[in-house]
């Protein structure tokens, strides 16, 4: 067969095919800095709002991977990647509605369930649509574009119920009642991440499968055979011990979640190994495990470090408002003007490490073409740890901008790096696959911090959420030590 290369995108070219992103990361803005602020008004308290969070973790682990098989092999008249962003769009626009109406904690949480699945319907598709859409030349250029509009997206998301509150609009409410600022910005993103979407479905076109395959280095090849996935009993019966603990032991009841994540894990291998040793391997659980368990190495290796470096931004984002609003703004009463300005404040330092991120992203290219991709991304890691460190000292609201920025780089480069990486070294026709089981690296420390780290609060530091900022620091440096086993895409592909 013939072999071509893709044509070079314009920059027009590329700002369509990402700037759907700008608006999904308006509304994940929004979810990452108010929504801890929705439930505290609802009537939580601070050691439970990790488990409140747990709606998001465990339905990416189902979400993404599905999506990313079902668009590796659909094609129609909308295109492959397309259909996926605009329904996720509009299911996460309906939620972004309702979510600041919630009128008790059971209901914010299933809203924070429905936009959570949603944003990941229309998000993970797009990280796959970069790599359809772009050659090598100008992919970490367009992993770039996307950053960029992360970064601008989530600086909108953060500062718009400060900017209503400037404008006017009331940041305050009565108990159980949430201000009039953090409705309209919801209203606000609804628009937002419904309308960008849009115009990347409407502006561009997408190749259909005999020219993909057509590219350069992309030839029809065998696929590998199924795999029967190992080690499905242990992950069970790990679940089975956990779930045990809780209930013998009086364990906190966040880690029920974490057992049954587990037991059904295994479970779930138990069942694809069953259907790959029957012949019966036709269908989506059983394609996605064993792709599981084939992964390349160099992504193995990546994944430790998405782990860890997610590990510590959900952290950041559950409990930056507890803190600021506690240690800087001396407040813990939600109705009180101290807490809300505390928590716009939070708004306005969020903007700031993403406004970072959107102006760092185009930094790291001549950067990485220095000194690799890999070295980039473990100093920007490091970066990252000392910002969060620095947190534990400072009570100042303005100094607080200066970790942010540290934030920033380290959230520019892991929004950019480990995609370029992956990019270089994963099978072009599994690329919708395996970019969702590695987002499985993003869920599972969401899932984690979900479930164990309310646990921790209560028992070590019940009145103290400031020590939540060293965790992070913790397991960011741990994230930039692990980069030092992964090798630069040049490198692994010799």
């Amino acid at each position: 067969m013939s072999v071509t290369e893709r044509p070079r995108q314009s920059l027009a070219g590329l700002w369509n095919i990402s700037f759907g992103f700008f608006g999904i990361q308006v509304a994940f803005g929004l979810q990452n800095a108010n929504i801890s602020r929705i439930f505290q008004s609802l009537g939580s308290d601070v050691g439970s709002l990790a488990l409140l969070w747990i709606a998001g973790p465990v339905t990416g682990l189902l979400v993404q991977p599905l999506i990313g098989h079902f668009s590796d092999r659909t094609w129609g008249r909308f295109g492959r990647r397309r259909p996926y962003f605009l329904a996720g769009a509009t299911l996460a626009a309906l939620a972004l509605i309702g979510m600041p109406h919630a009128p008790v904690l059971l209901a914010a949480a299933v809203l924070l369930w429905l936009l959570d699945a949603s944003i990941n319907v229309s998000m993970e598709p797009f990280r796959a649509f970069v790599g359809d859409m772009v050659g090598a030349p100008q992919r970490t250029t367009g992993y770039a574009f996307q950053t960029a509009f992360i970064g601008a997206g989530a600086v909108l998301g953060s500062l718009a119920p400060f900017a209503l509150t400037a404008m006017g609009i009331s940041n305050i409410a009565a108990a159980g009642v949430i201000p009039d600022s953090v409705r309209y910005s919801f209203y606000l993103g609804a628009v937002a991440i419904f309308g960008a979407v849009l115009w990347t479905v409407l502006t561009t076109r997408e190749y259909p499968p005999e020219a993909l395959r057509a590219f350069a280095g992309e030839r029809d090849a065998p696929a590998p055979s199924p795999v029967a996935p190992r080690h499905g009993a242990l992950w069970l019966l790990a679940g089975v011990a956990v779930l045990a603990a809780v209930a013998t032991l009086r364990l906190e009841r966040d880690l029920y979640v974490l057992g049954g994540a587990l037991a059904a894990f295994g479970l779930l291998r138990l069942l694809a190994a069953a259907l790959v040793r029957a012949g019966r391997c036709h269908n989506a659980l059983c394609h996605i495990m064993s792709d599981l368990a084939q992964m390349p190495g160099e992504m193995r290796r990546l994944a430790v470090v998405q782990f860890f470096s997610w590990f510590a931004l959900f952290i950041m984002w559950i409990y930056t408002t507890p803190v600021v609003t506690q240690y800087v703004f001396l407040s813990t009463d939600t109705a009180s003007k101290a807490y809300n300005d505390g928590a716009d404040w939070v708004g306005i330092l969020f903007s700031v490490y993403n406004g970072v991120a959107a102006l760092a992203a185009f930094l790291l290219p001549v950067l990485a073409k220095r000194i690799g991709p890999g070295r980039t991304h473990m100093s920007c890691l490091l970066i990252g740890a000392l910002s969060y460190a620095a947190m534990l000292f400072v009570r100042d609201a303005d100094l607080l901008v200066l970790p942010m920025i540290g934030v920033g780089v380290a959230w520019a480069s892991i929004l950019t790096m480990p995609y370029v990486i992956l990019a270089g070294v994963l099978p072009p026709q599994k690329l919708g696959i395996y970019m969702g089981i590695f987002n499985f690296f993003i869920v599972l420390p969401q899932l984690l911090v979900a479930t164990i780290m309310g646990a921790i609060i209560r028992g070590f530091f019940p009145a103290a959420p400031i020590w939540t900022m060293l965790i992070a620091a913790i397991v960011m440096a741990c994230a930039a030590l692990a980069m030092l086993r992964v090798r630069d895409p040049e490198a692994a592909a010799g």
